[in-house]
């Protein structure tokens, strides 16, 4: 009995050395399939097929007129967003405004303990009245010194025609001349007392001015209608020149920013219209008002800013969005994208049938993908385009078109 199993594992071990390294000698020695043998004789009796051109099927397609968009990545950011702080140093006596509040242009935030600043006001007003007081004090003096030179040059006239008349003594005409040399200079130094008392007056009022814009300083307002990012400071505190006292957005306009790629950024234009969905799934529209003329030196991409309304302020600074700029549209064919091939370089583009059914091929530019094919540009505006069997043929080839209808 213990014979059977061995004689068995024999068997099946010649079995596979057979199966696995004699296969060869038994498909030989194994008759010929006669569906085989009928189509190797039918070939042999009719080899002119081989030369037949080969069936393809071609889409007739006409170009249409698509609205070209460039879509991009991109969030929300405040129109403007500023750091209001002291020009002054003080002490805050104003209530603290929590932050979220809504706050109207020239709103004050912020307002300092004015100490000593009112005297000082005081004190240059009193003194710009004292300047204003000293002017007409400054031109009598003028106009005396005016009257005595006047007196001064009719001595010395006189004193001329005496002395040549011989009736006066040359001593006589030298002190009229000397009196009318030092009314002449009493004269000079009167006009620069009313200069420098007109100047008094200038540097009076420049302090005055300078007084105010100091109490001016104690009141920080708000710059534009915005929210409050920040608390303002609280109450007691001492701010110096320098020192935060609220940090302020304006989210009307609102702007989106994206970046646009080296290759789209010649199809983005000023005032081209956009829309933008928000992640909170928000639809808004604008139109662009910048594009950068430089580009990012990291990524080789263009800034682009896109103002949109937001008076009910539902837009928030920094919301993620996907943004939609529309182009100048081009004509372009409805293709399915299995009909893309590449030719010996690489280069995207379509195989078309020429009128003698001759295959060509010609490079094209993607322009949108949809569920229904791909958009395409670079063909002309009728074309034949193999659909099925264009990776079996080269350029320059004939081939037996068999025309498909859109939609088959």
């Amino acid at each position: 009995m213990r014979i059977v199993p061995i004689l068995m594992a024999v068997l099946v071990s010649a079995l596979i050395y057979a199966f696995v390294f004699e296969r060869s000698r038994l498909a030989n020695m194994l008759p010929d399939n006669p569906q085989d043998a009928a189509e190797a004789a039918q070939i042999d009796e009719s080899p002119q097929l081989a030369d037949e051109p080969m069936r393809v099927v071609v889409q007739r397609s006409s170009a249409r007129e698509v609205e070209s968009t460039v879509t991009l990545r991109g969030q929300t950011e405040a129109d403007r967003v500023v750091e209001l702080r002291a020009e002054t140093s003080g002490l805050v006596t104003s209530e603290p405004e929590p932050k979220g509040s809504l706050v109207e242009r020239g709103e004050v935030l912020c307002r300092l303990d004015p100490a000593a600043r009112e005297a000082a006001l005081q004190e240059a007003r009193a003194r710009l009245s004292e300047a204003k007081a000293r002017v007409p004090e400054a031109e009598s003096r003028l106009q005396e010194a005016r009257a005595r030179r006047e007196e001064a040059e009719i001595n010395y006239s006189a004193a001329e025609n005496l002395v040549g008349e011989g009736f006066t003594s040359q001593s006589r005409l030298a002190a009229t001349r000397a009196a009318l040399r030092s009314a002449e200079a009493a004269v000079q130094s009167a006009k620069s007392g009313v200069e420098a008392a007109r100047a008094g007056i200038e540097g009076a009022r420049a302090s005055v001015a300078s007084a105010e814009k100091e109490i001016e300083r104690l009141r920080i307002t708000a710059p534009f209608r915005g929210v409050l990012e920040t608390d303002t400071a609280e109450i007691g505190s001492l701010l110096q020149p320098g020192g935060l006292c609220v940090t302020v957005l304006q989210l009307d306009p609102i702007t989106l920013v994206g970046f646009v790629s080296e290759l789209q950024v010649a199809r983005v234009a000023l005032g081209a219209p956009a829309t933008a969905r928000t992640a909170s799934g928000r639809t808004v529209s604008g139109e662009v008002s910048f594009l950068s003329r430089s580009a990012d030196q990291t990524t080789r991409t263009f800034r682009v800013e896109i103002r949109v309304p937001n008076p009910d302020l539902t837009l928030r600074d920094g919301e993620t969005a996907e943004i939609t700029v529309e182009a100048e549209g081009k004509a372009a064919h409805l293709l399915p994208q299995s009909a893309l091939t590449l030719d010996d370089a690489g280069t995207l583009g379509l195989r078309l049938v020429e009128d003698d059914r001759r295959v060509t091929f010609v490079p094209v530019t993607l322009l949108r993908d949809t569920p229904n094919g791909v958009w395409l540009t670079g063909l002309p505006d009728a074309a034949d385009v193999i659909v099925i069997g264009q990776d079996y043929v080269t350029e320059g080839v004939r081939v037996r078109p068999v025309y498909q209808e859109l939609g088959q």
